[in-house]
């Protein structure tokens, strides 16, 4: 398995869970929650203070999940 595959297992979506929103390993800490902060210039340090239970690998997960969705086909005319 490649490190893309690896990162990307790291996030998970289950029903019932969150509304179905995509989740960091099956734990209530939401990829939305994490790119928020982010946005809002929370460092990854901080980030990582705040959800002792998180890992930079997940950090780099959500990242990567957000870039695969909005990674749309260019329309040519």
């Amino acid at each position: 398995m490649n490190l893309t595959n690896d990162l990307l297992n790291r996030i998970t979506q289950t029903p019932g869970q969150c509304g179905g929103r995509p989740c960091i390993r099956g734990m209530r800490i939401r990829v939305t929650d994490i790119l928020e902060m982010l946005a809002e210039n929370v460092s990854v340090t901080e980030v990582l203070e705040d959800f002792p239970d998180l890992e930079l690998a997940d950090i780099q997960a959500c990242l990567l999940f957000a870039a695969r969705r909005t990674d749309f086909p260019r329309l040519t005319a």
